[in-house]
């Protein structure tokens, strides 16, 4: 399968070069026709975190400026969305679990396919040259800044054209995933900054320390500690630390949703000045975020879509040399037994934690309520631990209490088709 896509990305690629070099002016649909499947194909970035994203769709916005189909210079979600549609009717078997859905794995695969041919000149073998996404990204306004002592405590931020938003901007904090282990302000991609920025909100990157490093919650405070030092910053950089609002996915949706729940953490009577900025946000944004960390949610709801006999342990990973799935989750939460484990997970779970005076929350799942379970065991965990399930807990708890919150899945029709018209409408409406 491997050789019949990389030849026929190949072929696709050179047809769709040559026209657009030497074709005359014709109708868009026909352009549309003959050159969608092979740019469907590079437009798979809609959830992959490579850093290649960004460097891909920079060229088929030069390749195949139809993709930009309202043309302001970005994909959109819609946009990306749609050829990604296009790319799974032209390539059935790149679904490979045959879940109707193309996964982060499988866009990946078909991206690296992609990307490696157009990196390359016709006729030329050999590796593409190394993609970065700082060479097509806008480079952030300020870079690396220091929030704390750790070399991880750094952040990236983007500020809005003050030419163009003289007044202070709503501000976006990226808070990245990666299962607390890995991940980094660098996944980021390219067309949500600019969307962001284009509509006047501000964006900033962090990173934070791993649960190698330092047990949770300490991931979580040190979001706390960046939005608090960012929000010191307002008025230098011109930023409304009224509307502020956080997103990220998996690891980095649980914290985002920590700081969106959780009561304001501010210290009125610190001698830190940052330490006195308040913690609350102005509405939330997730993709694949785990709700709850609760072990007994896990297994009577996570667990039977396991099948086949396995245990909810079999989603359990090393941390270090440990291995006992008990140790983990103990050595995890910096505990010393396993409810005080329990205890501090709890504390950090939107499910256990959301009342009825939190923000709004979008979330977005990658997969439907129905959705059968991946026939590759390798793609077993990963599905699982994002499964809509957690979404659809925390959304009947929200409206119960009356939260708003907005769910998006596959066949799903919410109210916000993004995640970034959801900020634009909650972070600039008037």
């Amino acid at each position: 399968m491997a050789k019949a896509l990389t030849d026929d990305c190949r072929s696709l690629t050179h047809r769709v070069t040559t026209l657009y070099k030497t074709h005359t002016p014709s109708p868009r649909g026909q352009i549309m026709k003959k050159t969608s499947a092979c740019f469907a194909i590079l437009l798979l970035i809609g959830s992959s975190t490579v850093n290649a994203d960004d460097a891909t769709e920079k060229k088929i916005l030069l390749l195949y400026p139809q993709a930009d189909s309202n043309g302001d210079g970005v994909l959109s979600d819609a946009e990306e969305s749609a050829l990604s549609r296009l790319a799974l009717k032209r390539y059935p078997k790149a679904d490979r679990d045959g879940d109707g859905v193309l996964s982060d794995a499988e866009k990946q695969a078909l991206l690296r396919v992609a990307t490696n041919r157009a990196g390359r000149k016709p006729g030329t073998r050999g590796p593409a040259p190394a993609n970065s996404a700082t060479a097509t990204t806008k480079a952030p306004s300020f870079s690396n800044v220091k929030y704390g002592e750790h070399e991880r405590h750094v952040f990236d931020i983007w500020l809005a054209d003050t030419t163009r938003f003289p007044k202070p901007t709503p501000l976006a904090i990226y808070i990245h995933g990666g299962g607390f282990k890995a991940g980094s302000k660098e996944n980021l991609k390219l067309n949500e900054i600019s969307q962001l920025l284009k509509a006047g909100i501000s964006v900033a990157a962090i990173n934070y320390r791993y649960v190698t490093t330092a047990p949770l919650p300490a991931a979580h405070h040190d979001a706390r500690q960046a939005l608090q030092f960012i929000r010191s910053k307002a008025e230098e950089w011109k930023i409304d630390k009224d509307r502020v609002a956080a997103f990220g996915g998996s690891a980095g949706a649980q914290i985002c949703m920590w700081l969106a729940f959780t009561d304001d953490m501010a210290d009125p009577e610190s001698r830190n000045p940052i330490e006195r900025e308040s913690t609350r946000l102005t509405c939330v944004a997730t993709h694949g975020g785990q709700t709850t960390n609760d072990i007994d949610f896990w297994r009577n709801k996570i667990g039977p879509l396991l099948g086949g006999g396995n245990k909810l342990e079999s989603l359990s990973r090393p941390l270090g040399k440990e291995s006992d799935p008990e140790k983990i989750r103990i050595a995890t939460w910096g505990a010393e037994t396993l409810e005080e484990a329990n205890e501090i997970a709890k504390r950090c779970s939107a499910l256990s934690i959301i009342s009825a005076d939190d923000p709004p929350i979008f979330m977005g799942y990658a997969m439907s309520p129905t959705a059968k379970l991946p026939g590759d065991p390798k793609k077993v965990r990963g599905w699982l631990i994002h499964h809509v399930i957690l979404g659809i807990a925390l959304k009947e708890k929200a409206d119960a209490i009356n939260v708003e919150a907005h769910l998006q899945y596959p066949g799903a029709e919410p109210k916000y088709k993004s995640q970034v018209e959801f900020f634009v409408d909650k972070l600039l409406a008037k």
